[in-house]
């Protein structure tokens, strides 16, 4: 990725204005409409897009005179959009967690996060700042949920990586009530890009840190259908499989994994957290995103893990150091598992959004944002059927449609080489009734560092193709794929995204494309403030 050769021509200008204010909205305080408010459709909404699509990120970055360092510490703001009818109506609200409350009470940042570790005010008593440091001996995390909204059963969540959950009303945003994993399962950390299945149940997995017994990851699974009705599905949580840590002390960061039809795919980053520097963090007064690493020099571990059974294949997959956040999709082929995700060169993706970073003048930021590794989307294939026996220094991959390769080395461990697919494309989607099966198109948001609006495209993994969707000034969230109810093909439906512009002239909307030509066919504009966020969920209005 080269940098940019700046003149001061007027539209140069302009767009650097354009990065100035696209700054501003990305990292001001967000605002609630807590009331419904309608929208005004242009275009033709299908009669058959009928449900609430709930959008979830960082909000809020201020309290009182206190901030947040890292735009990944921000309160969470949770958004929806009814499609009814032909109309859309909007709601926004502020998770009402626990943390929320706390800061909002005290007018100031009392609960750290992950860019931002918070020490006791001053003006207290020795005896509370002395509790304070105390409790910090093993960290208690915020519920400040603010990445995703999940369903386990019948009940939707805000969820982030930690062992706190908020259950929300999907028809209101109000906040029901907080959840800890740990009532259900000792877990420390946990995703929050679940995977479900054809019947409806939610798998995922999570890490235990910190408690009884050795540390480890963990895989669980959650019934569909609560055996109770008046109880959260979360006590029928079934235990799937554990297995250690590669290092004891450095455990790898996830934040997905890949499901097949008949496995777990976790992938074992050279991107780890220190469970020392975590433990003794708020004592070295730094904090916990610091306590992450990249280890460029270590490999990458491909554990592919049967969900009936919960073994581990005992073959060794391997590939380089890479760093990844993302899984597309994986899916079963020929006796292979064919694993797709968005990979990194190391793990400076995070710096970028440290608030001084963003906040940055347009010429610095993409000077700077140039040194970072692009996302890459790869595909990796693990060939199951291979055993001690197979042959040494020949590609073991039997597929013909990748260029993929997999060779087994004279330790017995398989290196695997990706098919590099596309590159600069994050925050992917899938039609998810192709999940955990051969697919041809993903979509997503394409990540241009530079003043120039960012774009929605869809990638053919077949032909190689690439359409793109883009408005000037306009900046999309997340694609989410609709499939139409009567869909005969992989791409009959729609993506939705909510748009934010710089422009004043320009309102927020919800755009609404044709799956299958990226054309526009009606969008939903909203007389409102609307923030940009992170993931979200679809839910149809028949569930």
């Amino acid at each position: 990725m080269t940098s940019l050769n700046w003149t001061q021509t007027h539209q140069e200008q302009q767009s650097a204005g354009w990065r100035l204010e696209m700054q501003a909205i990305i990292t001001r305080n967000g605002v609630e409409t807590p009331e419904p408010l309608k929208a005004t459709v242009t275009g033709s909404l299908p009669s058959w897009l009928q449900g609430v699509l709930i959008r979830n990120g960082p909000g809020k970055f201020s309290v009182g005179d206190s901030k947040y360092n890292h735009w990944f510490d921000g309160m969470s703001l949770l958004h929806s959009f009814t499609f009814t009818h032909g109309e859309v109506i909007y709601r926004s609200q502020f998770l009402k967690s626990k943390t929320y409350q706390r800061n909002m009470k005290a007018n100031r940042i009392v609960v750290s996060e992950f860019g931002t570790m918070i020490y006791p005010d001053p003006c207290k008593n020795i005896f509370s700042r002395f509790f304070t440091h105390l409790s910090n001996v093993i960290p208690d995390f915020t519920d400040n949920n603010l990445i995703n909204v999940i369903r386990y059963g019948r009940d939707y969540y805000a969820s982030s990586e930690v062992n706190y959950m908020n259950q929300i009303d999907p028809a209101t945003l109000d906040t029901v009530g907080r959840v800890n994993y740990r009532n259900h399962i000792a877990l420390n950390l946990a995703t929050a890009h679940p995977h479900y299945d054809q019947e409806g149940n939610t798998y995922n997995m999570g890490t235990a840190v910190i408690g009884l017994g050795p540390p480890k990851y963990l895989i669980f699974k959650i019934p569909a259908d609560p055996s109770d009705a008046n109880k959260s599905a979360l006590k029928d949580v079934q235990h799937v499989s554990s297995f250690p840590f590669r290092s004891r002390r450095f455990p790898s960061y996830f934040h997905s994994f890949g499901m097949t039809e008949n496995y777990i795919v976790f992938v074992e980053q050279p991107f780890k957290l220190d469970v020392l520097k975590l433990a003794t963090a708020y004592f070295r007064d730094t904090h916990w995103g610091a306590c992450l690493k990249f280890d460029k020099g270590d490999i990458t571990v491909f554990n592919i893990i049967d969900k009936k059974s919960g073994k581990r294949s005992a073959t060794t997959f391997c590939g380089d150091a890479l760093v990844v956040f993302h899984h597309i999709n994986a899916y079963e082929e020929a006796g292979h598992v064919v694993v797709d995700l968005i990979s990194y060169k190391d793990s400076n993706l995070y710096d970028m959004f440290y608030l001084h970073n963003l906040r940055q003048e347009t010429k610095d930021f993409i000077e700077d944002a140039s040194q970072f590794s692009p996302p890459t989307c790869q595909r990796f294939v693990l060939p199951l059927q291979s055993h001690q026996e197979s042959p040494r220094g020949v590609n073991l991959v039997t597929l013909t449609d990748t260029t993929a390769e997999a060779v087994m080395r004279e330790d017995g461990t398989i290196h695997c080489r990706p098919e590099t697919l596309f590159s600069g494309l994050e925050l992917p989607n899938i039609n998810y009734k192709y999940s955990g099966k051969k697919y041809r198109y993903f979509y997503g948001s394409r990540m241009e560092w530079s003043p120039h609006p960012n774009k929605i495209a869809k990638f053919d993994i077949v032909t190689k193709t690439c359409q793109q969707w883009q408005q000037d000034n306009c900046f999309p969230s997340e694609p989410v794929f609709v499939a139409s109810p009567d869909a005969q093909e992989e791409d009959d439906g729609v993506l939705l995204s909510s748009i934010v512009s710089p422009d004043p002239n320009i309102l927020p909307f919800m755009l609404v494309l044709d799956a299958k030509n990226m054309k526009e066919i009606a969008r939903a504009t909203i007389p409102a403030q609307v923030h940009i966020d992170l993931h979200g969920v679809f839910i149809p209005a028949d569930h």
